[in-house]
C-alpha cells in the first residue's frame, strides 16, 4: 500500500480520540545544538497562544488492525473497514518531512493493539526513540499508551514523551465489561498511578542531587459521553477520582458518534452536542471554581441541565446563597456567581482595594451582566426578584421559529462555544 494511502486511513481512524492537547508541555529548544525542532511554551495540539494563534501536531495511529473488539471503536476487531499499518520508520520520516515542511509542531502517536499490549507498546516506543535519539528531535512527543502493557514500557514510553495518556473511556467497570470486555477500570488506574507516581519523582527531584531520568510531564484520559446509560452525575465523579486521586492534567469528553455497522449494545442516535459541552463546563468548575460533583449534580437530578450552564444552575437551586456583595464577598463567594469568571474575580479583589466597584465598572472588567445582575450587590445596584418564580425564564434560550420544509427533515446542527476562557 501506498504511503499516502496508509496516512489517508491512519489519520482518519485517529480523529475519535480528543484527548491530544499539550498544554503544559515542558518546554524544549533546539538552538545551539545539534536538535531539529522545538516545543514552544504555549502548548502543541489543538492548543491557543494568548494571540489566538492555534498550533498543530500529527494526529495518527500506528495501525488501526486491533485484537480488542471494544463496540464503541471503529477499529474494532469485528469492524469492515479497510486496515493498514505504518512501520516506525515510516511514522519517524513523515514527523520529520510533515515538521520541516511547517505543517506540525509535534506528534500524537496511538496504534491498535497487535500481537498483544507489549508488542503494541514497544513498536510505539520505537517511534519515539527514533525520533529522540537518532533524529535530536526537540519537538512536542504525546504517546497514547496501553494500561495492560507492562510497567516497565510505560515507564520507557514517558522517557521520551512529552505528554503521555490512557483512555478510561468508560466510568464504570460494568460499562467496560458490557462493551469493551477486555479492558478493566482497575488496571487502567494501576497504570494511572504508575505514571502519576513517576511523574512525582521527577518534579520533587533536589536542583543539587542526582536527576531521576527525564519523564513525561503530565497525562490525560478521555471518557465517551453517549455510548452506555451512565449519568453526569456519575461521569464527573470518575472524573474528579482521577484529578484528585492520579494528578491528571485533563479528562476529555467524547460525545459518542455513531459508527459504520454498529453494535446492537449501541444507542442508534448521538447524544445531543450540548450535554458535551455542560461536561466541560462542569469539569471546569470541578477543576478551578472549588465545587464538588454533589453540589453540580444532585440525587434527584443526576444529569445535566441542557438548557443552562452548571453554575447558573446551582445559583438557582442556591438562591439563599446571594446576593454577594461585589465590594465584600469573599473570593470563594464570589467564584460562584453566575457570570463571574476567575479572572474577573481576581480583577474584583484587586480593584475593590482601591476603589467601591459599581456597576460600570464590571462592564469594564468584561463581567457577564446577563447573568451576573441577579445574583450581586454593588455601589449602586441591588438585585430584585431573587425568589421570583419566573427568575429561571430569563436565562433560558430564546424559542425557535421552526421552518417549513418539503421532504424528509434535515438534521438541526448546534453550535456551542467551547469552554477557553473559563467564564463561567
Amino acid at each position: 500500500m501506498e504511503l499516502d494511502r496508509k496516512l489517508e486511513i491512519l489519520a482518519d481512524a485517529a480523529k475519535y480520540d480528543a484527548s491530544c492537547a499539550s498544554s503544559g508541555a515542558a518546554r524544549k529548544d533546539s538552538r545551539g545544538s545539534k536538535g531539529v525542532g522545538s516545543t514552544g511554551a504555549a502548548g502543541i495540539c489543538h492548543s491557543y497562544t494568548p494571540d489566538g494563534r492555534c498550533v498543530s501536531l500529527l494526529k495518527v495511529l500506528l495501525t488501526n488492525r486491533c485484537i480488542y473488539d471494544c463496540h464503541y471503536c471503529i477499529n474494532r476487531r469485528s469492524s469492515n473497514v479497510e486496515r493498514a499499518r505504518f512501520t516506525p520508520e515510516e511514522v519517524v520520516r513523515i514527523t520529520l518531512d510533515f515538521y520541516k515542511r511547517n505543517y506540525i509542531e509535534g506528534l500524537f502517536l496511538s496504534s491498535g493493539i497487535i500481537r498483544n499490549a507489549d508488542h503494541t507498546m514497544e513498536r510505539v516506543i520505537e517511534v519515539a526513540r527514533q525520533l529522540r535519539e537518532d533524529h535530536q528531535f526537540r519537538g512536542y512527543i504525546h504517546l497514547k499508551t496501553i494500561p495492560e502493557a507492562s510497567p516497565a514500557l510505560i515507564e520507557l514510553a514517558g522517557r521520551y514523551a512529552d505528554r503521555i495518556s490512557l483512555n478510561i473511556e468508560l466510568p464504570s467497570q460494568q460499562s467496560l465489561a458490557r462493551l469493551a470486555p477486555e479492558k478493566s477500570l482497575d488496571r487502567t488506574q494501576d497504570a494511572m498511578g504508575h505514571i502519576r507516581n513517576k511523574i512525582l519523582e521527577r518534579r520533587s527531584a533536589k536542583a543539587d542531587g542526582p536527576k531521576p531520568p527525564p519523564f513525561a510531564t503530565g497525562q490525560s484520559t478521555q471518557m465517551l459521553v453517549g455510548a452506555d446509560d451512565s449519568s453526569d452525575a456519575l461521569i464527573l465523579s470518575r472524573a474528579s477520582t482521577l484529578y484528585t486521586g492520579y494528578g491528571l492534567r485533563r479528562v476529555y469528553y467524547s460525545g459518542f458518534s455513531p459508527i459504520p455497522e454498529p453494535s446492537q449494545l449501541l444507542p442508534l442516535t448521538a447524544p445531543p452536542l450540548v450535554r458535551e459541552h455542560r461536561l466541560y463546563q462542569a469539569d471546569w468548575l470541578l477543576r478551578f471554581y472549588g465545587f464538588r460533583v454533589e453540589e453540580i449534580t444532585t440525587q434527584t437530578a443526576p444529569n445535566l441541565d441542557l438548557d443552562l450552564d452548571p453554575k447558573l444552575s446551582w445559583a438557582l437551586r442556591n438562591r439563599t446563597a446571594f446576593p454577594v456583595d461585589v465590594n465584600r464577598g469573599s473570593r470563594e463567594e464570589l467564584l460562584r456567581v453566575p457570570g463571574l469568571g476567575v479572572r474577573n474575580v481576581e480583577r474584583i479583589l484587586q480593584a475593590r482595594r482601591y476603589t467601591r466597584l459599581r456597576l460600570a465598572d464590571l462592564l469594564r472588567l468584561r463581567v457577564s451582566m446577563k447573568k451576573a445582575l441577579a445574583f450581586l450587590v454593588a455601589a449602586d445596584h441591588t438585585p430584585v426578584g431573587l425568589e421570583s418564580d419566573t427568575l429561571r425564564l430569563r436565562f433560558l434560550p430564546p424559542p425557535k421559529q421552526l421552518e417549513l420544509q418539503f421532504g424528509p427533515p434535515k438534521p438541526v446542527q448546534e453550535d456551542f462555544l467551547s469552554v477557553r476562557s473559563g467564564e463561567l
